[in-house]
């Protein structure tokens, strides 16, 4: 663990993510991305636990990824160039430029995109998971798109995700791939004990997410999370379904990591993270804390489950 009383150290990998400064263009990004994820849900065959919605981090944004179907359509988020770009296998490409307009602005032209490539969807048009609920078609007032600020966040999920995939690395069990999901724009990595939860959420969304034991890590801008409540910050976190009475009282590293009883994990600030002496051993030390906490109260095969 880097010492504590050591000055706080600027990693350019670990760029500064102060959430009032960049707000805006998160809240209209975070609806595009809806917007594309939601052509996603309706073209790509089903996955366990809803992982066929996901995005995933690359060196230029978030991509869904081939979309098997009849034009095996991929869309990208390319925060380097600042399009987005939707290609078929056919060699048929279409991209406009990221960068201020509405919401509703962004859904016309996404549909327009895809009418010109062929590719025929309907998407429910309400965004998920936030607290305005306006339909992409009405919605005229998320408009902003900061390039620095976009930048920045793809430079942190880099970042991020490159600690993630070390974590997943060492679980030899099932394991989810760190992936975005865009309904609360976090990028999570998941690991399954192997049985079955005893006692799953009773609706169509949760129940097939949490339909077995979990410990799950996350990377989250913060802001307002739907109906559980605002954090002013972004952070990390980590939770257990279900979660063992033991859990939430258990010591983890580092020594700023919290539980929060209202969103029932352990949250643990990313700029702790960014400007300790060194980023990744504390964010690997978070997550093996949070995980052998969770797993021990919960009677896990953690030796069974270590990667050889």
């Amino acid at each position: 663990m880097p010492n504590s009383t050591l000055p706080a150290v600027e990693h350019d990998q670990w760029p500064a993510l102060v959430l009032a400064d960049w707000e805006p263009t998160y809240q209209t990004l975070h609806r595009w991305t809806q917007i594309v994820g939601k052509v996603q849900l309706a073209l790509a065959p089903r996955l366990n636990h809803w992982w066929h919605v996901t995005q995933r981090v690359t060196s230029r944004g978030l991509t869904t990824g081939t979309l098997c179907g009849e034009h095996h359509l991929a869309m990208t988020f390319d925060f380097v160039e600042h399009r987005l770009v939707a290609e078929t296998r056919n060699g048929g490409a279409e991209s406009f430029a990221l960068e201020p307009m509405t919401v509703a602005a962004f859904y016309a032209r996404v549909l327009e995109k895809l009418k010109r490539l062929g590719v025929d969807v309907r998407i429910w048009p309400v965004p998920v998971e936030v607290k305005d609920q306006t339909p992409f078609p009405k919605d005229t007032h998320h408009a902003f798109y900061d390039r620095a600020s976009v930048e920045g966040f793809h430079r942190a999920l880099l970042a991020v995700n490159r600690v993630f995939d070390t974590h997943r690395g060492r679980f030899f069990g099932k394991s989810s791939p760190p992936h975005f999901f865009w309904g609360a724009f976090d990028l999570a990595v998941t690991r399954f004990s192997g049985r079955r939860n005893p006692s799953p959420p009773q609706d169509a969304v949760m129940g097939p997410a949490y339909s077995h034991e979990v410990i799950s890590h996350g990377f989250w801008p913060g802001g307002d999370f739907a109906d559980r409540g605002r954090v002013e910050e972004a952070v990390f976190y980590a939770y257990a379904i279900p979660e063992p009475p033991p859990f939430r009282s258990a010591p983890v590293e580092p020594k700023s990591a919290k539980y929060d009883p209202t969103f029932g994990e352990f949250f643990l600030p990313y700029e702790a993270v960014r400007t300790a002496s060194d980023p990744e051993s504390t964010l690997l030390s978070f997550m093996e804390t949070t995980y052998l906490a969770a797993a021990r109260s919960a009677d896990w095969a953690i030796e069974d489950l270590a990667a050889e």
